[in-house]
């Protein structure tokens, strides 16, 4: 079917929906708007669906919301014969729409016979993560399109375990997606529900209390925050989102008294009026947050993003000034502060291990291998960790210590399997109390870090390529780079090239599984240990390239690192 086909196809269906039609009759004299909502289905993949919000094919809407979570009923109730009995649980972010997708979800659900967990407000994901473990539930789903501009959301499915899908059981949901019928994904009325015992709302402290408990479990230096929490002042911001209540409570329990909200972006507001993206690594969420934390004398500003699974610090070094700490170097902090002081309290396992995607800083296998710990690469997704927490436990092989993604996202926990934000933010606050005690600050403290592990420069840069057109030029960009590899980018020799698409390691003639899933991932191995990696994004309409340099000097670091990003730059063309 053509897109003017399909384009007809929805005004004759809905065409009782006023609303619908209303929209769809104004982009018809726009050929271009028409393609771009209905060229293709919008994709179920490993994070779920995402997308702008709007009528079409191609859109985020209650239709394709009722039509997935059928499809996504149906999957289950195959895969997991008492699914129906345990449930669903459902959470939602402070988007546009994010409480009627998540209710329309619930009572589709119902409607499929399937028992439903619904928060009756919003929470972050990591807490909706922690639920479906804690309830003992079939799986979960997050209605959030994380830290994208406010136009989009999307529809995030978790297993059993707590983490999203990894890509066999996302393939089947999509199966059982495209099988289902619009007019068959019905939605079940609330009272209904709620009548039939199908239909449960998940109050406050019901799950909120054993989560909050657990994030205050995962301090490492015991007491550290009682004794000292007092003296350290935080800004924080949770950028129109879902942090704004759990981050405060569970540094208020900790005992850091000292926290100053960002008044502008306190409330939730899926408008997010003052940024363009609610994007905790994009340094302009801080443009609000740095000004009062100088008025007030804070030394760290937080800011989570509207799921509150990312968090970004921002942190005032020895001479006063602000410097906004990117994703790779708040690991490296965390992950520092943690193994520090696992080895000082002699509580360090020796077995073990930390995770991270491939794409994150190789600073954390130098840090790992000074303590004695494993680390594990894996995809880029967070699931892919949230895999190796299960493996490891499986198998008794390791002890999971922390995991982390370059994009802002860590965790240190187990009760959990997706990036927390809230997590994140307690231990910032406790490795700060810790550097005050040695009368440094934490920015101090990542160039310690740099002295002793050597420094690394690394940055993202994201290339937007949208509709049919980026889509095509996204494909055509990885393909030439996997037909015609480079033999150097800028000064460097490419030694190695990982095709996570084919699962092979070519160096030379010599090829290497490399033991994943496929990925549609290039990643450059070049001499000096310098690295740069491509990849399409997963969410958005983007293609991504990663440069990451190392160095003795900061300077001779950042220098290596101007000139590769022009040389990387080139691929992209």
């Amino acid at each position: 079917m053509d897109v003017m086909q399909s384009y007809k196809k929805w005004l004759e269906n809905f065409k009782d929906d006023a609303a619908l039609v209303e929209e769809l009759n104004s982009i018809a004299d726009d050929p271009k708007e028409i393609e771009d909502r209905f060229y293709q289905e919008l994709s179920f993949g490993t994070a779920g669906m995402r997308g702008v919000m709007g009528y079409g094919t191609n859109r985020m809407n209650d239709y394709n919301v009722r039509r997935a979570t059928a499809g996504f009923a149906e999957f289950l109730k195959s895969s997991d014969p008492d699914s129906s009995k345990r449930g669903v649980v459902i959470g939602y972010d402070s988007r546009i729409n994010s409480a009627e997708y998540a209710k329309q979800t619930a009572l589709v659900l119902c409607a499929r016979g399937i028992k439903a967990y619904l928060f009756e407000s919003l929470r972050p994901v990591p807490v909706l993560s922690y639920a479906v473990r804690h309830l003992n539930c079939s799986a979960g789903v997050a209605i959030t399109a994380s830290h994208n501009p406010k136009a989009y959301n999307g529809y995030k499915v978790y297993g059993e375990d707590g983490a999203q899908l990894g890509p066999e059981a996302a393939a089947l949901v999509t199966k059982a997606i495209q099988e289902t019928q619009y007019k068959d994904a019905v939605a079940m009325p609330e009272d209904e529900a709620l009548e039939k015992g199908l239909l449960k709302y998940i109050g406050e402290d019901e799950v909120d209390r054993d989560y909050i408990d657990m994030v205050l479990s995962l301090q490492v230096r015991e007491g550290l925050l009682k004794k000292l929490g007092s003296e350290l002042s935080i800004v924080y911001t949770p950028l129109h989102g879902s942090g704004n209540v759990p981050v405060r409570r569970v540094l208020r329990e900790a005992g850091i008294k000292n926290v100053t909200v960002v008044e502008e972006q306190e409330n939730p507001d899926g408008n997010f009026p003052t940024v363009t993206a609610p994007n905790p690594e994009d340094p302009a969420a801080f443009e609000l947050a740095i000004p009062l934390a100088e008025k007030v004398g804070a030394t760290v500003i937080i800011g989570t993003d509207p799921d509150c699974d990312r968090m970004g610090l921002c942190v005032r070094d020895g001479s006063g000034v602000y410097r906004t700490l990117n994703g790779n170097q708040i690991a490296a902090l965390l992950l520092h502060h943690i193994l520090s002081s696992l080895k000082k309290s002699d509580k360090l396992p020796k077995n073990g291990a930390a995770c991270k995607s491939i794409v994150s800083t190789q600073l954390a296998k130098s840090i790992c291998d000074a303590y004695g710990v494993s680390l594990f690469d894996t995809l880029t997704g967070f699931k892919f960790i949230g895999e190796k927490i299960q493996e490891f436990e499986d198998n008794m092989s390791h002890t999971f210590l922390f995991g982390f993604e370059e994009s802002y996202g860590y965790l240190s926990s187990t009760a959990v399997r997706d990036k927390d934000a809230v997590n994140a933010s307690l231990l910032a606050a406790e490795a700060a109390c810790a550097c005050m005690e040695k009368g440094i600050t934490l920015y101090e403290q990542l160039i310690n870090i740099y002295e002793e592990y050597g420094y690394w420069a690394e940055k993202t840069i994201s290339v937007t390529l949208p509709g049919k057109d980026g889509q095509a030029k996204i494909a055509s960009i990885m393909d030439n780079l996997r037909k015609n590899t480079p033999e150097k980018i800028g000064d460097y020799e490419v030694l190695a090239l990982r095709d996570y698409q084919t699962g092979l390691r070519k160096e030379g003639e010599k090829q290497t599984p490399l033991g994943t899933t496929p990925s549609n991932v290039l990643y450059f191995e070049l001499q000096g240990g310098h690295w740069v990696c491509v990849r399409p994004s997963g969410t958005e309409p983007k293609i991504k390239l990663y440069v990451n340099t190392c160095a003795k000097t900061q300077d001779e670091a950042q220098a290596l690192y101007d000139a590769l990003l022009e040389a990387s730059k080139q691929m992209l063309k």
